[in-house]
């Protein structure tokens, strides 16, 4: 596709979902344009790629890009779909390559594709209906994409085990946060979230002395998620797996190195590293098609 064609595409598309700030809205979004006009022009034609395939090609196109926390979270507006492809966190960028990925496969490189394939990753139901509305915990996440069939969680399967939710974390911290600071009634409304995932939901992990001897039924592709010992949460960071040659790292965006990476550690060693780290859930994207 040419690119002229592409920018055309995807003006209305911007229009439509709103800027990521204000103040900086036209140099923001011409940015974005250029970024996907990239992403799509190296692309190309993808039939018949598997998922795991194309989610480690969009991953490895973001290598390098900085890393930036609480993009999500503008203060003093509604809530609406961010579309920031010029920094990342680790969540946003597990998002972008898993919408990227699924907007390939179907063969719709457009802009406005991807913005609804990101909208039904980050939203309850797929559908934008204020800051309750959002997937805030990846537990949750998990839960919601897994019932609208984007993702399994196959942790159980090759050989997790049982893990108990009890989350709190948001609820317990409300001044953290732009959108619960002075905001009881939506305080509240979190806490109701938190204890139906806690009540409800059913979760396996892999404790970390566990991957090595599990690490073979993950494929490079596979998106990972380590949980945590830090009270009322349950997962602290996530990425995507990689098989580099025969060690098994992954590709994430970094808070140490300030940008996307391939890890220096192994999943194991990273998991390990970290103290609060209790293991990993693994999931795998499932083809559009």
């Amino acid at each position: 596709m040419k690119k002229t064609k592409l920018f055309t595409l995807l003006l209305p598309a911007l229009m439509l979902y709103g800027p990521v700030a204000d103040a900086q809205w036209s140099s923001n979004m011409q940015q974005d344009q250029r970024i996907l006009s990239t992403f799509f022009a190296q692309a190309g034609a993808e039939n018949g790629t598997t998922m795991g395939e194309l989610i480690i090609k969009s991953a490895l196109f973001f290598l390098n890009t900085p890393y930036v926390g609480h993009t999500l979270e503008v203060g003093g507006k509604e809530e609406q779909l961010i579309i920031n492809l010029r920094e990342l966190d680790c969540t946003t960028f597990m998002e972008t390559c898993v919408a990227l990925s699924r907007v390939q496969q179907m063969q719709t490189p457009f802009f406005d594709a991807y913005c609804k394939q990101l909208q039904r990753l980050r939203y309850r139901n797929g559908t934008v209906n204020g800051y309750i509305s959002r997937l805030h915990y990846t537990s949750d996440w998990i839960a919601d994409n897994s019932a609208k069939g984007v993702i399994e969680d196959i942790t159980g399967k090759i050989g997790g085990e049982p893990i108990k939710m009890q989350l709190s974390f948001m609820s317990s911290r409300p001044d953290s946060y732009v959108h619960l600071k002075g905001q009881p009634e939506r305080t509240a409304r979190i806490r109701q979230i938190e204890e139906l995932i806690s009540k409800k939901g059913k979760y396996h992990y892999i404790p970390k002395e566990k991957i090595p001897s599990l690490q073979g039924e993950i494929k490079s592709g596979d998106l990972i998620c380590f949980t945590t010992s830090i009270e009322g949460l349950d997962i602290s960071h996530v990425g995507i797996a990689y098989w580099r040659g025969d060690e098994l790292t992954f590709i994430h965006a970094s808070s140490t190195a300030r940008k996307v990476v391939i890890d220096p550690k192994s999943i194991y060693e990273y998991c390990k590293s970290i103290s609060s780290n209790t293991g990993i859930m693994v999931l795998r994207c499932r083809d559009t098609t």
